[in-house]
Parts: structure tokens; sequence; C-alpha cells
């Protein structure tokens, strides 16, 4: 879907608030169900099931409920190498799984407007980015931009989808947690949507329920049915620009903004989701791998040769996915020394295998 020149801002303002309109309007007839049950009903790694569904059945279901995974990217030399390890990943756990995963097929969303050289590599949809200026700096606003030209004009078979990121090594193969009518999310520490229901409240009024009704998520990695997702998608992207514009809003969540924004538009049409706390581990602070599905390694690793942890000081060791914006990390890096947590030598070894098996591995073209 393209978009032009000084007429495109106007009408997009224009349609965002026919859009919003719209999109609470028809949420009563959204398919999936909101409110909470007391946490301690249910067992891990279900932390919070959602009031008035049913008991999620166990994975005896006959027909296999295929999802399509997608990644929003810019094609920045940062950007890249984390997709191509994502996506080198994202094919041993699905090969891995055999005949009966649920994994289906994967879209990295580029949000450039233009084809790179990794088409080939990774399938890929071309999104356009949002115009010049309106993204205020906060280049994340693209992303549910992307998704809604991506929902709109991609062929996609499957009927769920599972939203990830550059930064997420999939350790397993992940099945389909969204159950019962219900999408599957990871629940973050930091968003809390009690805590600024001030704020929240100009976007997801009283009468649309207490403010609990937003899950603390963001938008990955989130299960959810394609269906659902076409709708919560342009509210997303509606709520995302109006809270970058408020200036109360932008204080409060900064650089988790878009995150609070997929949540708030989930819970506008009905959206809920099982709460699971082993979707992912985020190193250094999760120690260990277990059972989880997904390493997302967004902070930074620093340790002394003893194993400890010097967050905040650049260790003697360290793997910082920040130290490789402008080049791709080299082969081989160095392993971690004895006492640092198998998390962050299990994603050392997992980025090692990739890079030594991806073609062309640190040749930067631009």
């Amino acid at each position: 879907m393209g978009c032009g020149g000084t007429l495109f801002y106007p009408l997009l303002i224009t349609l965002s608030v026919a859009l919003i309109t719209y999109n609470i309007l028809i949420s009563s007839n959204a398919p999936l169900k909101q409110g909470f049950p007391s946490s301690s009903s249910y067992d891990d790694p279900v932390i919070q099931l959602p009031r008035g569904g049913s008991r999620i059945r166990a994975n005896s279901e006959k027909n296999r409920r295929l999802f399509h995974t997608a990644v929003t990217a810019s094609d920045s030399v940062y950007n890249t190498w984390q997709c191509r390890v994502m996506y080198y990943w994202f094919k041993k756990a699905k090969a891995s799984a055999g005949p009966g995963s649920e994994m289906g097929g994967f879209t990295r969303i580029l949000h450039n407007g233009k084809p790179d050289k990794y088409m080939d590599e990774i399938p890929t949809f071309v999104a356009q980015p949002l115009p010049s200026g309106m993204d205020q700096g906060y280049v994340v606003l693209n992303r549910p931009w992307a998704f809604v030209q991506w929902l709109q004009q991609a062929d996609i078979k499957e009927d769920y989808v599972l939203m990830s990121e550059p930064d997420h090594v999939i350790v397993k193969p992940i099945p389909n947690l969204a159950k019962d009518g219900f999408g599957a999310a990871f629940p973050f520490f930091y968003i809390e949507p009690k805590k600024y229901e001030k704020v929240l409240r100009k976007y997801y009024p009283e009468e649309r329920g207490p403010v609990t009704n937003i899950d603390p998520i963001g938008n990955s990695p989130v299960i959810v049915g394609k269906e659902a997702l076409k709708k919560i998608a342009p509210t997303w992207m509606n709520v995302s620009l109006a809270m970058k514009k408020d200036p109360e809003a932008d204080k409060a969540f900064g650089w988790v903004l878009e995150m609070y924004a997929y949540a708030v538009s989930s819970a506008l049409h009905g959206v809920s989701n099982v709460l699971h706390k082993d979707f992912m581990i985020q190193p250094p602070w999760d120690k260990e791998v277990g059972d989880k599905y997904i390493i997302h390694y967004t902070y930074g690793c620093d340790f002394d040769m003893k194993g400890h942890l010097t967050y905040g000081k650049k260790g003697e060791w360290r793997f910082d996915k920040r130290s490789y914006i402008k080049s791709p990390p080299p082969k081989n890096l160095t392993m971690p020394p004895p006492g640092v947590p198998q998390s962050v030598v299990t994603l050392v070894k997992m980025v090692n295998e990739a890079t030594a098996n991806l073609p062309d591995w640190g040749i930067i073209e631009r």
C-alpha cells in the first residue's frame, strides 16, 4: 500500500479517526473474550487465564491450528543480522517438530519500502514506512503500520499469527498456545495498566470496563487469531500515533508506548490473552532456559571473568546486541567464562551456530 506526498498525512489522520471509531463499534462482535479470574485457579506456566472461557483443552485436538510467524524490521545492518539469525532458528525449530508442527509460514515485514538482498533468504513482505517525520523519531511506530499493510495485502494461509521480533531466537518448537478463543502472550512486569489508569482512560474509557481488562503485554510475543488481528491492527496504529502526540502519554510510556498501544487496542476489541510466563526468557536476568520457547536478547550481558554480572558496567566479557549496530557480530564469538548463567551460554552458542552456517556472514551491503 503506497503512501505518498503531502496528501497522505491528513488522509491518514482522517482514516484513523474513522477506523478507530468503526473498530470500537464492532468490538462486541470480536471472537475473543475478556476478563480475568484469580490466578491461583490455574497452574504454571499459565499465570493468568481470562474469565469467561472454558478451561484450556489438552493437546489432543485432531486438527492442527497453524500459525504464521511475522517479524517487522528495517533494512538496517542491526535489524538484518538479527533477522537472519532468527529465521535460521525458526527453520530448525520447525524442522525438528516434524509433520505435527503447528508452526506454519514465516514473513519478515520489511518496513523501509524497498526490497533488499535478503529477499531470497528470508520470506519478505515489503511495507511502506510512515511519512517522514510522522514517527517523531520513534521508529517503532512503523511496526503497527507495517502490520496493517501486511494483513490487508498478503495471502496468509494460516488462521493464527505469532508476532515476534528480530532479537528472538527460538529454542524449541512453539505450539499454538492460543486456545479456546483466547490469544496467548508473554506478560511484561513493566507494563502496568493500573499504575497508569489516568492516562489510559483517554484511550480505554470507563464504559469499556475496568482498566485491568488491559493485559500487561506488548504485541510480541503474541499468538492471536488472524481475523482478530485484522481488527486490532488499525486501532493499534491509531492509538500508537495518538499516544505519541499526547505529551502525557508519551512521557508516561516512553520507549514502551507502542506496547501499551497494542495492549489497549487488544482490550478495545475484547481480545484477552492467556499469559504465559514460559513463552520466553530475557537473559541475563532469566538464568535458565528450561522449558521456554524463545530467548529474547534485549538486555546486554556483562560479566567479569569470574562469571559475576556487572550490569551497568561494561564487563570483561560481554554480549550486547547494541555492540553490532553498524556491523554484524563476528563468527565464533568468545564463549562466556565459567559461572555465567546457562541462558547466556545457550544464547551465544546459538548465535555462533547461525553465523557459522549463514552464507556471506559479515559482508555488509546496503
